[in-house]
C-alpha cells in the first residue's frame, strides 16, 4: 500500500503500525522534508507525533536503514543518506 507524507498511522489498518510509519517516513523523505546528511526527528519525537511506542518507531526506522534511505550514528541520531547524484558531485571536487 502507498502511504502519503501527511498520512497518520491507523490502528485498524491491515498493515502493522511499523509498516505504516516506515511508508509515511519514506514518503516524507521523497518529498524532501529532510535534507541529505541532516537528521530526521528523534525516536521520542516520532513516538509523540504518531502516538506509537518506541519499539514500533525503532522497527520502522530499521526498515528505512535496511532500504538505504537513512543511517544511524550512535549517540547522535538518524540521518538522511546522501543522494547518488550528490555523492557523484562530491566525488568531482
Amino acid at each position: 500500500m502507498e502511504f502519503g507524507p501527511d498520512d497518520q498511522v491507523e490502528r485498524d489498518a491491515p498493515e502493522a503500525p511499523y509498516e505504516q510509519l516506515a511508508g509515511i517516513l519514506r514518503a516524507r523523505l521523497e518529498r524532501g522534508d529532510w535534507k541529505p546528511r541532516r537528521p530526521i526527528p528523534s525516536e521520542a519525537r516520532l513516538c509523540d507525533e504518531y502516538g506509537l511506542s518506541r519499539p514500533t518507531v525503532r522497527r520502522a526506522v530499521a526498515e528505512l536503514v535496511s532500504a538505504g534511505l537513512v543511517f544511524t550514528v550512535p549517540q547522535r541520531g538518524t540521518y538522511v543518506c546522501a543522494s547518488r547524484a550528490e555523492d557523484e558531485r562530491q566525488g568531482d571536487t
